[in-house]
């Protein structure tokens, strides 16, 4: 056996072994990663010290920048769901919409809400209001709901300042206001396929029970004195627009402008998130008259459930400098050169195969972007921005009994087993399959 399919050989083992420990044995994913990093990296001939260094490096290296950027974005969520304006966004486009075509109005808010928070924040902040509405038009709660986790789900693995998304922009080299303008484009197609196409075909296949317990405890809440529908939306979108015109100011403006320089400091995930939070603490505290004690604690509250999330993400990008420092992303670099295959295509395989084995759509793309950047450092002509919305995409395919967003989403609608693979499964699978192929159609338009 060659060096690279031995080390090939321990990678496989390697990612089996987070599936049984987390699936079978359900060993928090924290631990489980630790644990097979460090034998990873011994097993591959590291020695224990050199493994112990790697993975710290590579923790320290992952959360140094995106502990600020979950930080930042769960605070910002915090003041949307206090303030009442994620719901006064949700309520206005479904008076927009009309009631017929609801399920693209709690699409396109998830797309909206989401951009700012977590998908498990976003779901949990938005799940009421299709309580609400599936108790208010007699809609089955799979239509109404399956829009909304697909919005949240392809934002949560495809637009910065989401952590997987930026990690993979700074893996890649990547521009970050080119990726949210090709993810918007790559984005809402994929979401509308997977989220109410989708849900208006298999709603009638799907029998709930009539009793739902957590429907009757969160349908019809309602915040009064709600910040306006265009606050609201501004405020959300203040991190995108910074971002877009940064990279707009690559294009437009010479790059020893003053004006250049300023849009690239606001433009930066961290400041741009700093100054959307700053300007929320105006915008949406002022209609609900907080004081200063309430917003400090609101963004206090937020931040302890964000602990769990950071260490996961950072176990995941010690994982991931393991494999590098091990050889077998060299040896995956070799493979992949020798094959010829797209870069596109195999960023997007890698992150399916480790999604579907860890369950963990972080772990997937922050490890296959380690993984692919040496390669596609090595083929010219690759397009950086396209090849994180592959990997996003390989990140949220075919979730199942590994996947805590599975049980989640089980729990909340009471479905069983069976009804959530057939929905929520089935849903993330033509989120990954349709991501892909519009970026690979956004591939051949650009060249």
């Amino acid at each position: 056996m060659t060096p690279d399919a031995r080390l090939l050989l321990f990678a496989l083992l390697a990612v089996s072994a987070l599936v049984v420990l987390i699936a079978r044995f359900k060993l928090h994913p924290f631990i489980a990663l630790v644990s097979v990093s460090l034998a990873m990296g011994v097993v591959a001939g590291m020695s224990p010290a050199a493994a112990v260094k790697a993975f710290q490096d590579g923790v320290g290296n992952t959360l140094g920048f995106i502990a600020v950027v979950v930080g930042l974005g769960t605070m910002l969520g915090k003041m949307m769901a206090e303030s009442g304006a994620a719901t006064r966004i949700a309520t206005t486009l479904i008076d927009l919409f009309g009631e017929r075509r609801v399920h693209w109005a709690i699409m396109f808010v998830a797309f909206i809400v989401g951009i700012p928070v977590f998908f498990q924040v976003g779901f949990v902040l938005l799940v009421p209001l299709v309580f609400t509405i599936a108790r208010r038009t007699g809609m089955s709660l799979v239509k109404i709901g399956i829009p909304l986790v697909a919005g949240l789900s392809v934002v949560h693995g495809m637009l910065p300042p989401h952590p997987a998304a930026m990690l993979a922009v700074t893996a890649y080299n990547a521009d970050v206001g080119r990726t949210i303008l090709y993810g918007l484009l790559v984005g809402l197609p994929t979401a509308s396929l997977a989220g109410p196409v989708f849900a208006t075909w298999i709603a009638p296949r799907i029998a709930l029970p009539l009793e739902n317990p957590l429907a009757r405890q969160l349908e019809g809440e309602s915040v009064e004195e709600m910040p306006g529908f265009s606050i609201s939306v501004f405020t959300v979108l203040i991190p995108v627009i910074l971002m877009l015109l940064a990279s707009a100011a690559d294009i437009a403006l010479d790059p020893a402008s003053p004006v250049r320089s300023a849009l690239h400091f606001v433009g930066s995930p961290i400041v741009a998130l700093l100054l959307a939070l700053l300007f929320s603490f105006w915008s949406l505290g002022r209609s609900r008259h907080f004081t200063r004690e309430e917003v400090m604690r609101f963004c206090n509250d937020c931040l302890g459930p964000t602990a769990t999330i950071l260490l996961v993400i950072g176990a995941g990008g010690g994982f991931n400098q393991v494999l590098v420092q091990s050889g077998v992303g060299g040896a995956i670099a070799h493979l992949a050169i020798g094959s010829h295959a797209s870069p596109l295509i195999l960023a997007w395989s890698v992150a399916t195969l480790i999604r579907v084995a860890t369950g963990s759509a972080t772990v997937a793309m922050t490890t296959a972007a380690g993984i692919v950047a040496p390669i596609a450092a090595a083929i010219p002509g690759t397009n950086a921005e396209l090849l994180v919305l592959a990997t996003g995409a390989g990140s949220l395919m075919l979730s199942h009994v590994n996947d805590a967003g599975f049980w989640l989403i089980k729990e909340f609608f009471n479905m069983t087993v069976p009804q959530t693979l057939k929905t929520w499964t089935v849903a993330e699978t033509i989120i990954g399959v349709a991501g892909l192929a519009f970026t690979m159609l956004l591939s051949f338009a650009l060249s």
